[in-house]
């Protein structure tokens, strides 16, 4: 009975605004609006629910953390598809909660029954079904057309299955800008540098020459496992002999060197990658001492590609890039970066606009390939899935950083 006229208080509180009267002090507690997100409200009732919801499905991470952050994102996925007049009808919500439970193999009335005993009301998870599902059709609505996954596509990932290496190297590199009416100068020294075979003597050439945030290092980098270079650079590599130099290779505004230090294999294999999901924020004054500092603030304040969004808020789209691609589709000198970045990573080391202006690259992640035993259609349903999720990752965070959210 207690529990049913708490489902009833709570019910008033969220559909009418006002809550039954008289009410006690930790009633008073728990169903005042402790968020505000635009003219949504999230009480603290609704945040200690979604936390014994994390717990009960034992996501990973923090749930204190995670059940504000993931609230206020329903909040938000909630305005949007209101907006638009989508509304899940009571068949729409059964089949949703039917899929999430046969997952765990388990009946509806059995997952509702399992989170109960973990005190996790029957409308908590409704809701939070509500909010997923009717945001997955808005998604698949608003960017189904711009989502084309080719036999190409697919035929690429298949040979991506079969990838993977127990390969590793250890790499320095060297990137010289090429300044107008320069190119033959800084050929040449390329040349020279290409036929060096010395370790220390290709370090004191990164420390000269070498534009890159490496060169204090001699132009050395960690190991990295050979899955993380572009495809086309990696046999170029693999036919190094240890203190061996590439030839100079063309980059946008720049040519560069690598010099092998060291291989080898392990017993780890390392998976394919069959795509990489990046930011690029654009600082105008390219490697000027102003870029620079303006760079090192934002990473300061930055911890994942999603922050980028609230940097970038109220300024051109352009200064903003993010997408997902495969490593061969991405420019050689964006590919090089991110290979040596793990996730949340951050360089400073490319311009653009022939130098005038910084690129602040940062890595979101990167998405294996696909299982060995997934069929053509198993594929192209999981590309198009990913390229969806990055549509939607994107739509959110702007979405955010246009939000007017209040802690109360």
């Amino acid at each position: 009975m207690k529990q049913t006229m708490r489902q009833i208080i709570f019910a008033a509180a969220t559909i009418g605004g006002l809550l039954i009267s008289p009410v006690t002090a930790l009633a008073q507690g728990l169903f005042a609006p402790v968020i505000q997100v635009n003219d949504r409200v999230i009480t603290q009732y609704e945040i200690n629910q979604r936390v014994a919801l994390l717990k009960a499905l034992g996501v990973p991470g923090n749930p204190s953390e995670l059940a504000p952050k993931q609230l206020i994102e329903d909040r938000l996925k909630l305005d949007v598809t209101s907006a638009v007049g989508l509304t899940l009808t009571e068949e729409g919500i059964d089949a949703g909660v039917a899929e999430f439970a046969g997952r765990a193999n388990l009946t509806p009335d059995a997952l509702f029954a399992g989170l109960a005993t973990q005190g996790v009301d029957r409308q908590t998870f409704i809701d939070f079904i509500v909010a997923g599902v009717s945001w997955r059709e808005l998604i698949r609505a608003r960017y189904s057309g711009r989502v084309s996954i080719s036999d190409g596509d697919v035929d690429k990932a298949l040979s991506a299955v079969s990838g993977g290496s127990s390969v590793r190297v250890l790499l320095s590199e060297i990137i010289i800008p090429i300044p107008p009416e320069q190119e033959a100068e800084v050929q040449a020294v390329a040349e020279r540098i290409s036929q060096m075979k010395s370790i220390t003597e290709f370090s004191s050439a990164a420390r000269k020459y070498s534009a890159t945030g490496t060169r204090g290092q001699g132009g050395r980098l960690g190991w990295m496992p050979i899955t993380n270079l572009p495809v086309a650079l990696r046999p170029i590599l693999l036919g190094l002999a240890p203190g061996e130099v590439t030839d100079p290779l063309p980059f946008q505004g720049a040519v560069a060197l690598f010099q092998m230090r060291a291989i080898e294999e392990s017993d780890y294999k390392a998976p394919e990658i069959a795509a990489i999901e990046y930011a690029a924020y654009y600082i105008p004054g390219g490697r000027t001492e102003a870029a620079l500092a303006t760079a090192a603030k934002i990473k300061n304040q930055v911890n994942t590609c999603d922050d980028l969004y609230g940097i970038a808020k109220g300024q051109p789209a352009e200064v903003l890039e993010r997408g997902a691609k495969k490593p061969d589709e991405l420019p050689r000198d964006i590919a090089i970066e991110l290979a040596k970045l793990d996730k949340g990573e951050v360089s400073t080391n490319l311009t653009r606009a022939d130098g005038q202006t910084l690129v602040f690259l940062m890595l979101c992640g990167r998405t294996p390939a696909i299982a060995e035993d997934a069929s053509r259609d198993d594929i192209s349903r999981q590309l198009r899935n990913q390229q969806l999720e990055s549509y939607a990752n994107g739509f959110l965070e702007e979405l955010r950083a246009d939000a007017r959210i209040i802690y109360k």
